[in-house]
């Protein structure tokens, strides 16, 4: 198998190359569900999906609750993305508004119980992560009774089936939508705030690695990936929601953009309608195919047959 680089104008002279780096990935974030916000991490490990009865340490592992287990998202509560959360060592540092930060570490007493939970429909289990930050979920959002729960790698994931029933790819997942990992380049990103009044951030789009050093949109062509020593291969197109309208700095929803001119874009194939339906697609969902690590300033190659 052999690594070539996806910037078309070196692609006829260096195709035949047996490696040859292509660009680099500029930013990792660290995200716990699809709701919170983001900082850049400089080190993710990566491995296999269950396949070979592990999961992927860069999936999102921790998902807020009400007290009868079923998640909550920026749908329900609009504030959730104006919190921040890095992780440091073995710790995870979570920040808000006009709230303490709250520290907690990455490996929970085994005593803490272990909820029943339901995810987009499925259900899940999760470890509680203690009183304090139930308490501090709680106090931010002055709502009702939240908890935080952790996944566990020992605990049963939902399947990638269940959840887009054509999809060839089969494993288990744990709080991600469909995959632990999302692709968006810099230049696809900054060509979609060129045709709209504001410029958009990565963070309406939740993705998780961010590529350099690329054309805009030339991602479409990148089924393998090679970052580092992770590969991996792509799974589906992303379907965007009202969810990219909201400001990641206010919490507020605009409903209109970007997801009015992402519907401009081209929609999938006839053949992909059960799966995507009328949603507009903006970049795609990885699975991964190797375990390794894989950091911030890391070459990307595509791979090749």
């Amino acid at each position: 198998m052999t690594k070539t680089p996806v910037n078309s104008a070196c692609w006829e002279l260096i195709f035949d190359e047996a490696m040859m780096e292509t660009q680099d990935l500029g930013q990792m974030l660290c995200t716990l569900n699809k709701w919170s916000g983001a900082k850049g991490i400089q080190v993710k490990t990566c491995t296999q999906i269950f396949t070979a009865g592990k999961c992927c340490s860069c999936q999102r592992f921790w998902l807020v609750t009400k007290e009868d287990g079923h998640m909550v998202t920026a749908w329900q509560q609009p504030c959730l993305v104006l919190v921040f959360i890095t992780y440091e060592g073995e710790r995870l540092i979570l920040k808000a508004p006009g709230m303490d930060q709250l520290v907690l570490l990455s490996k929970l007493p085994p005593s803490n119980k272990i909820h029943d939970c339901r995810l987009l429909g499925m259900d899940i289990k999760g470890r509680d992560c203690g009183d304090e930050a139930a308490q501090w979920f709680t106090s931010f959002l002055k709502t009702e009774a939240f908890r935080l729960v952790q996944f566990k790698k020992h605990m049963k994931g939902r399947w990638l089936k269940e959840i887009f029933s054509p999809v060839v790819l089969n494993y288990q997942l744990a709080y991600p939508d469909c995959s632990p990992i999302m692709v968006l380049p810099e230049a696809s990103l900054v060509d979609l705030s060129t045709r709209l009044e504001k410029k958009v951030k990565m963070d309406q789009f939740r993705s998780n690695s961010m590529v350099t050093g690329c054309d805009a949109f030339e991602e479409d062509t990148w089924d393998e990936l090679l970052i580092c020593n992770v590969e991996m291969k792509k799974v589906l197109s992303c379907p965007r929601c009202i969810l990219t309208t909201k400001d990641p700095d206010t919490g507020i929803i605009d409903r209109k953009e970007p997801l009015e001119t992402l519907k401009s874009y081209p929609l999938c194939a006839p053949l992909e309608k059960q799966i995507y339906k009328s949603s507009p697609l903006f970049r795609f969902y990885y699975s991964v195919e190797k375990i390794g690590k894989m950091q911030a300033g890391d070459p990307v190659y595509q791979m090749g047959p």
